[in-house]
Formats: structure tokens, C-alpha cells, sequence
């Protein structure tokens, strides 16, 4: 048996992960912002959901399809853009993109990924979607956002909630930046983990394609910041989007709401979906849990375009929680992340299947035959 068919949870993949890692990689992957209360409360914030199952009801069969954003999904869930993956798992990008195409889900390709736009949508041929991160060299985004456009790359997802970076005191003790090296601070931690390090050192590090070359920052930023946000621009709002989403000719989506006011002027200029998120705890540490903010901004949405939630899911029944409280689906992070980072494409296949049989599992514990049953009537409370 391999190291993830042992594996039964999203946390025996964690597991999995951390012990083939060197420690500032790991808590790369893992570690939020500040205190990492944010962070934490994004599960908390599931296991507070209880369950009201609905009982002899004929479960034998259960259909999880559905439709996101207007293609078919074999379940509701997409894969949220993560950066800098081919750091834990060379070609890790790809793996996670070949394992969503597999499983009929779409990938979204992270404007920080260790893979191109190109490479993705020529290895891994799916629902594709595309992640772009507000730079301030504008000329490199409109160019970014041409390319997916040309690699019929069917979405464009706008993360909003990275004018800066957040404080990722993790990356700081580890003496982690971008790009990535072994230096004083680290050495014995890297020395530890012989295999990634060495595997490092003959190959290479990978690079980031979409972000090679860029602009040197403002060194009195970098002194502010962790590894992320050094060279996002801070000045964008609602009309620079406006003329983002012109560009842009297919569905747009804004990750990173979490506010009820700001779901209005999205609709208004054009958004096609929104995802409820707070970066996964890395951005503004003591920021609302996602899954409570979920119900506000599904109810200022009013059912004019969907709302998907990331943060927190470990658990099939987390995502049947997110459905139950309104949202058309999830994007998971570190879920499928943890599955990558402990075994490649396989990893990933492997989370993905334990997500599927939970959520399954929960339906039919639930009384749900499918996924438009599932709703606030199997909640308690």
C-alpha cells in the first residue's frame, strides 16, 4: 500500500505531507497570518454546524453532479487556486490539474503557480480557470489575462482580498522569501529532509513563470510583508475591475468577499460568481470565519449569481455544510494541497476520492439523493 492509499482523512494526508517536508516548506503551505486565529477559526467554524439528519428516505443512490458556473462538475467542488506548489512537489501544479480533469472538476491555475498558463492547458486539458493576482505592472496582468484568454481558459478569477501582503510570521521566523533558499536560519531544517533538499539542489528550484522577471518593489514594502503581496498593487478598486472584467470575455469571478455591502457593486459590474474567502487565514488575521459569513453574502446575492465558499473544508460533510447554508459549491485549498505535496498526482486523486466518499456518505446519512436536496431543513438549529 502507498504512502496515500494509507492514508483515510484529509488530515492523514496533512500528516503524510509534513513528514516529507522540510519544516519552511511545510509552514509555507501551512501557516496563516499573525496569530493564525483566522486560520483556526475557519474550521471552528464547521464544527459549531450541526447536522439534522432526515430519516427512511430511499438513499441507495446518490447523484452529487451539479453545474458550476454554467459547465457540468461530477460534484460541487472546484480546486482554489494555491501558489508555489511545485516547491512541495515538483510539477505539482500539473498533478493537481491532471487529478481535477479526472475527476470532473474544474482547476484553477494560480497567477504564482510553478507552471504556465500554456503548460496547464496543454497537460491537463479541463475546466480551466484562471487566477490573477492585482499586480501592479499592469502591462504583465493585461497580458496574463490574454494569454488564459487565448488558452480558452473558460474563467477569470479576480482575488480581491491581497492589496498587501499579509503578515506570515511562520515564513518570517523560517527566514522563507521568494525565491526560495537554504540559508543560516534554516539549514538544519532543510539538512532534515534530505531527499526534497537534494532533489533541489541537482535540479533546481522551480520558478513561478507568470511572475518571472517582474519589476524589483519598493524595498520599504518588502520590509512590511511575508513572502506574498511584495509586488500587488494596493490602489485597485471597483473601477479598475470594472475595466478588467471589459477585457475579460467569459464568466468572472471575485474571490475574497466576505461582506455583504460589496456583493451589490459586484453585480452591477458584471461579476458572474463570487467566492467567500479570506485567503485561508493568511491574509487579515481576526477577519470573520468564512462559513459565518457565508449566510450574509448569499442572502446580498439573492440568488442572481452564485456564491462558492473556500476555508475550512477537511470533511465531505463540510461541504454538505456549505451547501446546506447556501453556497453552490466550494474551492478547495489545502485540502487537495496536502494530498500533492504527500504524493504527487496520486495525492491528489486521493484526497479528492476521500472529499467525493464523505460527502456522499453525508448525503445519504442526511436523507439527500442529490444535491439540490441538500438545504437548511438538514441543519439543526
Amino acid at each position: 500500500m502507498s504512502r496515500v492509499d494509507a492514508c483515510h482523512s484529509i488530515d492523514g494526508l496533512r500528516r503524510a505531507a509534513r513528514s516529507r517536508l522540510p519544516r519552511p516548506i511545510y509552514d509555507f503551505f501551512e501557516g496563516g497570518a499573525e496569530d493564525e486565529t483566522t486560520l483556526a477559526d475557519n474550521r471552528a467554524a464547521f464544527a459549531r454546524v450541526r447536522l439534522s439528519p432526515r430519516v427512511l428516505r430511499n438513499v441507495a443512490s446518490v447523484d452529487l453532479s451539479t453545474q458550476l458556473l454554467g459547465g457540468p462538475a461530477s460534484m460541487p467542488l472546484a480546486i482554489a487556486p494555491t501558489g508555489a506548489v511545485g516547491f512541495g512537489w515538483r510539477g505539482g501544479d500539473v498533478a493537481l490539474a491532471r487529478a481535477a480533469a479526472q475527476a470532473g472538476i474544474p482547476y484553477t491555475l494560480s497567477t504564482s503557480a510553478t507552471a504556465s498558463i500554456e503548460e496547464i492547458a496543454d497537460q491537463a486539458p479541463g475546466r480551466l480557470w484562471f487566477q490573477a493576482y492585482i499586480l501592479q505592472d499592469k502591462e504583465r496582468l493585461h497580458a496574463l489575462i490574454d494569454r488564459a484568454a487565448s488558452a480558452a481558459y473558460e474563467a477569470l478569477v479576480i482575488t480581491v482580498d491581497l492589496p498587501v501582503g499579509g503578515k506570515r510570521e511562520r515564513d518570517l521566523r523560517n527566514g522563507l522569501g521568494l525565491p526560495m533558499k537554504i540559508g543560516p536560519r534554516n539549514f538544519l531544517a532543510f539538512a532534515a529532509r534530505p531527499a526534497w533538499s537534494l532533489d533541489m539542489a541537482l535540479r533546481r528550484p522551480p520558478v513561478m513563470p507568470s511572475l518571472q522577471g517582474m519589476r524589483k518593489i519598493d524595498p520599504n514594502r518588502k520590509a512590511m510583508e511575508s513572502v506574498a503581496g511584495r509586488n500587488y498593487d494596493p490602489a485597485f478598486d471597483f473601477e479598475a475591475l470594472a475595466r478588467l472584467r471589459e477585457r475579460w470575455p467569459r464568466r468572472l469571478i471575485v474571490k475574497g468577499v466576505v461582506n455583504p455591502r460589496d456583493v451589490e457593486p459586484l453585480i452591477r459590474l458584471g461579476a458572474d460568481a463570487v467566492v467567500v474567502s479570506n485567503h485561508g487565514g493568511r491574509q487579515l488575521d481576526g477577519g470573520v470565519a468564512t462559513l459565518d459569513a457565508l449566510d450574509g453574502v448569499v442572502e446580498a446575492a439573492a440568488g442572481r449569481i452564485p456564491v462558492l465558499l473556500d476555508g475550512g473544508i477537511r470533511r465531505g460533510s463540510d461541504v454538505f455544510k456549505a451547501l446546506a447554508l447556501g453556497a453552490a459549491g466550494v474551492l478547495t485549498g489545502r485540502a487537495t494541497l496536502y494530498g500533492v505535496l504527500a504524493g504527487g498526482q496520486a495525492g491528489a486523486q486521493r484526497a479528492l476520492h476521500i472529499l467525493r466518499d464523505e460527502l456522499q456518505r453525508t448525503c445519504q446519512l442526511c436523507g439527500a439523493t442529490r444535491v439540490s436536496e441538500v438545504g437548511p431543513d438538514m441543519l439543526h438549529g
